[in-house]
């Protein structure tokens, strides 16, 4: 590797969370791109003081074979690993489709009327599967509303772990949703079972290694896997999870739909391997904050995975990057 560099984002837009871009680029000038989501507080410290010493003229063969001490520094190799053998990302990991369908995901609102007025406007966009941010207090009257509004619409909820109380959220099984997400604290693998158990919605749960992973398919405590790429330290360890969950039987649902564009790139290249069943989640507002091109998002409710350019199969947009950061190293 020749040189690196690391930029620090503050986007714009939204809840204007930071963001990690690294740059790697090989001795024929070729660059890679990785990106890390609200990065942890000693994530650019440690970034700053190991990452020279682990790539700068050090020859690798594989991604795999990099002492990566960051997902988004693995991020990086794959792209540059790829442009430099002139395949796409998803087609180098596995994949095999061309396009995915979308999953929308609304947030609560302040009124029922205005949340099914939302839901219209996507189905008018063409999204077929919508999925609501749930919570206590805000579950059973915006998905019964939405529900009766649209009775063939398929309908997903993100819990976002915050439920103590099985029957609150068994009582929604009633409205015929496709997936409960995230019900429980990620930790309680026993809650989760007793969920599934008692819904005929399929459960999903969002874990970040293979070892985590292994302790819900003992226990049956889900039918979903909501896989993140960027919660894995690398895009083989979300391989991996993918090969297992798919293994038994699980349904996978690929989500990344937050940051600058590289992230979400990534997760449509994970999202078109052939176990990922589920619509994928990478539409996530606002795409003003993306410094890539095209623009990472759906049409019409279909993401198109882009087989015909190498690596992550986006450009970055340089001059709009500078715009955004605030701060930098480079080696």
């Amino acid at each position: 590797m020749r040189e690196l560099e690391v930029f620090r984002l503050v986007l714009p837009f939204g809840k204007k969370s930071e963001t990690l871009l690294v740059k790697l680029t090989d001795h024929g000038g070729m660059t890679g791109w990785g990106e890390v989501i609200s990065p942890r507080p000693k994530t650019w410290s440690r970034l700053e003081e190991s990452l020279a010493a682990l790539l700068i003229g050090v020859d690798w063969e594989h991604p795999d074979t990099v002492p990566s001490c960051d997902s988004a520094v693995d991020m990086a190799c794959w792209d540059l690993w790829t442009k430099m053998r002139g395949v796409p990302l998803a087609e180098a990991i596995g994949g095999t489709r061309t396009s995915l369908m979308a999953t929308v995901r609304l947030a609560p609102d302040l009124s029922v009327e205005s949340l099914v007025s939302r839901v219209n406007q996507q189905v008018c966009a063409g999204y077929g599967h919508v999925t609501l941010d749930i919570r206590p207090g805000w579950d059973v009257e915006p998905v019964r509303a939405v529900r009766q509004a649209y009775p063939a619409l398929t309908l997903a909820v993100d819990c976002g772990n915050a439920y103590s109380d099985l029957g609150q959220l068994v009582a929604l099984d009633s409205y015929g949703l496709e997936v409960i997400e995230r019900p429980f604290d990620s930790g309680d693998v026993h809650a989760h079972a007793s969920l599934q158990d008692e819904v005929a919605a399929s459960v999903a749960v969002e874990v970040g290694s293979t070892a985590e992973l292994d302790d819900y398919l003992t226990l049956r405590a889900a039918r979903v896997l909501l896989l993140r790429p960027a919660a894995f330290p690398s895009l083989s360890e979300a391989r991996r999870a993918h090969d297992r969950a798919a293994a038994a039987g699980w349904d996978i649902q690929c989500a990344g739909g937050q940051g600058a564009g590289l992230a979400r790139a990534a997760t449509v290249a994970v999202a078109s391997l052939p176990g990922c069943t589920l619509p994928c989640d990478v539409t996530q507002p606002p795409r003003q904050n993306q410094i890539v091109t095209p623009i990472v998002g759906a049409n019409a409710g279909v993401i198109a995975v882009p087989f015909t350019q190498s690596g992550l199969g986006h450009d970055i947009d340089e001059t709009r990057l500078r715009k955004l950061v605030k701060d930098t190293f480079h080696a």
